[in-house]
């Protein structure tokens, strides 16, 4: 599934005698615009879900499989960058085909080159490693109208250029959806209701380099 296809959950405003609330919607609009921005909250704590809403074992019911310990926390983690823990140029998979099937034997002008199998295999693992766009993952708080309230998100590697010569960058090319329960409220500050709801949340899971 492409970008343009990936489910945003993102934000409407409902207007009640002057006072707004920023929430989600059950149908949310298409976006390409991934890691998700920050959400635009009404500050006003009476939008905010009691004590008595946030009783785990009913949220963890009410959010079945969908609870994913790698991608979600309860309890605050360690807001930090992951990327010096997980990913420190991993290579996975095999060596991607526009890499292995070049031709480092011909030259633009038709002249051929004899490389070594040993020195073209060198090449070809730098030029993957500096190719390579990897997915940096980084703890987010979502505020107290989300459960869980922690996500842990991917953003594409962007301290440098990733071709040769430069002037290429890494993109978002993939994203998985995942399930959390977002605070909803619609009527009156004074007579309002208010409830749990299912919403997706779109996560970064792959990056290519691209222009």
């Amino acid at each position: 599934m492409g970008l343009s296809q990936t489910l945003l959950f993102y934000v409407l405003v409902c207007v009640h005698l002057g006072v707004s609330q920023h929430y989600l919607r059950l149908r949310p609009s298409p976006s390409d615009h991934l890691p998700v921005p920050d959400l635009k909250e009404d500050p006003d704590p009476e939008y905010d879900p009691r004590e008595q809403d946030l009783a785990e074992r009913t949220l963890r019911k009410k959010l079945g499989s969908n609870f994913d310990p790698n991608f979600m926390s309860i309890t605050s983690p360690m807001l930090v960058n992951l990327s010096a823990l997980d990913n420190q140029v991993k290579l996975q998979g095999p060596m991607p085909n526009e890499i292995k099937k070049l031709d480092l034997t011909e030259t633009p002008y038709g002249k051929r080159v004899k490389v070594g199998k040993k020195a073209r295999r060198k090449f070809l693992q730098w030029l993957w490693t500096y190719t390579h766009c990897p997915v940096v993952h980084t703890w987010k708080d979502l505020g107290v109208r989300f459960w869980p309230r922690y996500i842990k998100e991917g953003n594409c590697f962007s301290e440098r250029s990733c071709s040769f010569p430069e002037g290429m960058s890494c993109k978002p090319v993939k994203s998985i959806n995942k399930i959390f329960l977002r605070w909803y409220c619609q009527g009156f500050i004074i007579k309002k209701y208010c409830t749990w709801i299912q919403v997706q949340y779109p996560i970064i899971s792959e990056c290519k380099c691209s222009c």
